[in-house]
């Protein structure tokens, strides 16, 4: 697995907009439908990349903590499914409903919405404001695949909580470290 660094898209970028077909609900979505009155969390994951198989336990907590704050939480799938056929459309629907993902689980199969992030890798994670601008970029936390930190979400949860109470979040943002998004 070759490890590949997520890109840091300048803070107060705003949010690009989109409109995806929605793996778990069967319909299309836009960004503007999605997005939470305190935040907006857009993830990009996959099915297969050991990074993401990783963390989706801490994923569908996250989700949940986050929702109840106010903060909406995405998930885009954006590699191509020619060569990764697990990462299809019918794929994502299964894995989300084994998984108990509660949250959106959107096709990008243009990847054009992957290349407006500036979307690199998965996981790869954007934290957006109630005005859809840019308050964070990065990796969920300092967890890898056998590097015996636990998966605790830290990185994001404090985002998250320094969005809430309007206060700037100090720490420095580290780059996500996963597989490379799968380009045609």
């Amino acid at each position: 697995m070759a490890l590949t660094p997520s890109n840091m898209l300048p803070l107060d970028t705003e949010a690009p907009h989109f409109e995806l077909w929605d793996s778990v609900s069967n319909s299309t979505k836009t960004l503007n439908n999605l997005k939470g009155a305190k935040g907006t969390l857009v993830m990009f994951i996959c099915n297969h990349c050991p990074f993401v198989i990783h963390i989706n336990t801490a994923l569908v907590s996250l989700a949940n903590s986050l929702q109840n704050k106010g903060i909406s939480t995405i998930a885009i799938s954006s590699n191509n499914a020619e060569s990764y056929p697990q990462d299809g459309p019918e794929q994502m629907r299964i894995h989300a409903a084994n998984q108990n993902y509660s949250f959106p689980y959107l096709y990008d199969e243009t990847q054009a919405v992957a290349k407006a992030y500036d979307a690199t890798c998965t996981p790869d994670f954007f934290l957006f404001d109630a005005n859809l601008k840019l308050v964070y970029r990065g990796q969920l936390d300092d967890s890898r695949p056998g590097n015996g930190i636990p998966v605790d979400g830290d990185d994001v949860m404090h985002a998250s909580q320094c969005l809430l109470e309007n206060k700037e979040n100090t720490r420095p943002q580290k780059p996500s470290i996963g597989c490379s998004i799968k380009w045609k």
